[in-house]
């Protein structure tokens, strides 16, 4: 008796773990899922490209199907689909230019644009021509012969440009040249800036050349910046890729981390075209480089300052000839000022700006002349953007989420709103996600409408009244239903606070058993900037969720309390506390298994990249009995490690010790699951640095743990770089959360 039970256990346990594994065809089918297999190979047009007419009388746009693609335009005088041009013909002159056959069902054109009614411009392989319709001849458009490191000033009538450090200007007319600064030296430097991304070789090699002005519209000042680069600290960068080099190459670039003082200063300067005078802003003189615009009134410049620490900001009035300088405007908070705006209208008086300052990302109007602020938009719903401004009509068109009660927060949809603040108009009433670009002047606009389980349809629609003028396109996706494909679905659950809800995403495999138990693999990225809820259905497609799922895998992205496009309150809870920032991804995890038997809590993964890396670097480490498997991709895993904007905008500045006691670095000892850290060699976004001093900290915290460097990779990986990442990340999961054997040798086309 006792050996028959051990034998049925045994074998009980040998099937259950055969049918566990994996075999080619599985991954053949997770492979078959990924974005870059799906798009424009099994989906068609989700994603419409289209441009309207430079004079206002229609818009062209490219479909495709699995048999051919084709450029069309609507006029509005005929309101109909018509071909943009002669496929035909145009596939026989192309054949002649490439010298090789192109059919008409696929030109090698990325973009097709209206030019007039007898031209049309075109991008063909790179090279762009002009194809004049009423003769079918094609012409190379010659590139553009602007100077980069010259700028002719509106009248025509002078150059700027920088010589030795210092601003010149010259008389287009009698070659006259005027030197208009004159204590400029190098790293102390005019007219130019430093950027991003610009490496710089060996120790002391030379900067990528730069040159900036802004000229004012009656050509009489000119606004610069001073760099001064004496005593900005660079960050460094070893490049082991180069097949034909032995040794590193050495590369730097200018970044300061938070709190540093010695760091890249841009101060304002202005110069009298007529007289030379120089006016410096040296209030004005920061890391953040103040931003100065020309005013619509002649002679005024606006000056905008976002105060370190990102808790003020100033708006000034600015009138270079006679120095007057007033505030105009000033926002405070406590904790942070983020996705504040602000343009300028045609009337000098008048400027709109989009702040959080109420609570919620709203509308104001600000009077630069009596400094008064109204509000055009009120109440607890949050603004994304400002679509188009008809000033004469006095109407702005604007895009916001949550405002429409019992939908989705993160759903878009596009209002128009007069200036006053009344006649606020739903022009997009469905309850789904609507993606929306607007026509000059406002009479039309293209709807994109789609959700996470819903295919895109784009839609012609009236500008006033938001009704369908005709239907552009509709999404194809009867190859991706055939293959079983499972939509993502939307949940929601409630937050830490008892109180508030968040939203989510699931992807299960298409062969899903509700029988059986599956891990769960948490896509993350809670950087405060963004949010991961995919609100339209491109998003939820582009991850290639789906692929991961297909191994075996409930996957799932949360957007907990900290995130972005909601309240400033719910914005809030993460500004100094971006360790706590999963706490609502563990909260939502365990709902789901509460309610589904399929959910396995016990087998928890997580995945992320940059911010997200961080995250999921973090998992592990602040809850180390809830997710057993990481990958960590470029992350910042110690924001003092980090450039200096994001992290003192989130984390606050000065630096104090909450940035220590959110370290992934300072936490290593309370790693107990499975962590895969991997890192581009030369990222010159997130340093790869922190990566190896986590790195460090585990050897010395005698924690087992994995790394992948890919040598020549910068923040995002390319190529046949990110296939090998992509199948490391997952089989990382199949062998250490679905405890099985991977499988390394499969394609990923």
């Amino acid at each position: 008796m006792k050996k028959s039970s051990f034998s049925f256990v045994f074998l009980f346990l040998f099937v259950n773990c055969f049918s566990q594994q994996l075999s080619k065809t599985d991954y053949a089918r997770a492979v078959s899922f990924m974005y870059s297999n799906v798009v424009n190979k099994k989906i068609f047009n989700v994603n419409v490209p289209y441009s309207w007419f430079g004079d206002s009388t229609g818009v062209s746009y490219q479909l495709q199907d699995k048999d051919r693609k084709s450029f069309y335009k609507i006029e509005w005088k005929k309101m109909k689909q018509e071909t943009l041009f002669d496929h035909d013909r145009l596939s026989k002159i192309l054949s002649d230019s490439l010298k090789r056959d192109v059919k008409p069902t696929d030109l090698p054109i990325s973009i097709a644009r209206y030019a007039d009614r007898t031209h049309i411009d075109l991008n063909v392989e790179g090279r762009e021509y002009s194809l004049d319709l009423s003769n079918y001849s094609l012409t190379r458009k010659k590139r553009s012969g602007n100077n980069r490191m010259e700028q002719k000033s509106p009248d025509g009538l002078w150059v700027a440009y920088s010589k030795d450090y210092n601003l010149f200007i010259k008389n287009t007319a009698s070659g006259e040249v005027k030197q208009l600064s004159t204590a400029g030296f190098k790293n102390y430097e005019y007219a130019t800036y430093y950027g991003w991304g610009e490496l710089i070789e060996g120790e002391n090699g030379e900067r990528p050349q730069h040159f900036s002005v802004s000229w004012s519209p009656d050509s009489k000042w000119i606004q610069a910046y001073i760099c001064d680069l004496r005593k900005g600290e660079k960050m460094y960068l070893l490049d082991w890729s180069i097949d034909t080099l032995f040794k590193p190459k050495l590369l730097s670039y200018y970044r300061g981390s938070p709190g540093d003082t010695n760091m890249v200063y841009m101060t304002p300067v202005y110069f009298n075209v007529a007289t030379g005078e120089e006016i410096r802003k040296d209030e004005f003189r920061d890391v953040n480089a103040a931003s100065c615009e020309w005013g619509k009134e002649p002679g005024v410049s606006f000056i905008e300052r976002q105060v370190r620490g990102y808790q003020q900001i100033d708006i000034f009035r600015f009138e270079p000839a006679s120095k007057k300088q007033e505030l105009i405007y000033t926002e405070t908070s406590k904790t942070n000022i983020d996705n504040f705006r602000s343009s300028q209208l045609d009337d000098p008086s008048r400027m709109l700006l989009i702040s959080e300052r109420s609570g919620w990302r709203q509308l104001y109007l600000l009077n630069t002349k009596d400094k008064s602020l109204k509000p055009i938009t009120s109440g607890d719903f949050y603004v994304n953007d400002i679509i188009d401004v008809d000033e004469k009509g006095q109407t702005i068109f604007f895009t916001a989420s949550g405002k429409e009660p019992g939908r989705n927060p993160y759903y878009q949809h596009l209002y128009r709103i007069q200036m006053n603040g009344t006649g606020l108009t739903l022009l997009t009433p469905e309850i789904a996600n609507h993606d929306v670009s607007i026509a000059p002047g406002g009479k039309y606009f293209i709807d994109n409408i789609s959700t996470l389980d819903k295919a895109p349809v784009f839609l012609l629609r009236d500008g006033k009244t938001g009704k369908q003028v005709t239907t552009i396109a509709q999404a194809d996706i009867t190859a991706l239903q055939a293959m079983n494909f499972p939509m993502p679905e939307a949940f929601s659950t409630i937050g830490r606070d008892g109180v508030t809800t968040i939203y989510g995403a699931v992807w299960k495999p298409s062969n899903f058993d509700a029988s059986k138990k599956y891990p769960v693999i948490d896509q993350t990225y809670t950087g405060p900037h963004t949010y991961m809820f995919p609100r339209n259905f491109m998003t939820g497609i582009s991850r290639s969720n789906q692929a991961l799922a297909e191994l075996g895998f409930i996957v799932v992205a949360v957007d907990g309390l900290g995130t972005a496009n909601r309240s400033k309150a719910f914005h809030n809870v993460s500004y100094k506390n971006m360790g706590k920032n999963l706490t609502d991804h563990v909260i939502a995890i365990k709902d789901l298994g509460r309610r589904y038997s399929w959910i396995d809590t016990s087998r928890v993964g997580i995945f992320g990249h940059s911010a997200g890396g961080y995250d999921a670097g973090h998992a592990v480490l602040e809850f180390p009995d809830f997710y057993k498997v990481s990958v960590a991709s470029s992350a910042d895993h110690d924001f003092r490690m980090e450039k200096d904007w994001w992290p003192e905008m989130y984390m606050g500045w000065p630096v104090d010790s909450t940035y220590h006691q959110v370290s992934n670095i300072t936490m290593a000892g309370n790693l107990k699951g499975k962590l895969l850290i991997v890192h581009g060699g030369i990222d010159e976004n997130v340093n790869p640095s922190a990566t190896f001093k986590l790195a460090e900290a585990l050897v010395k915290a005698d924690k087992e743990f994995d790394m992948l460097i890919l040598p020549s990779q910068h923040h995002g990986y390319t190529g046949k770089y990110n296939d090998y990442f992509t199948k490391k990340k997952w089989n990382y999961f199949v062998e250490h959360l679905l405890g099985v054997n991977p499988i390394w040798d499969f394609p990923l086309k």
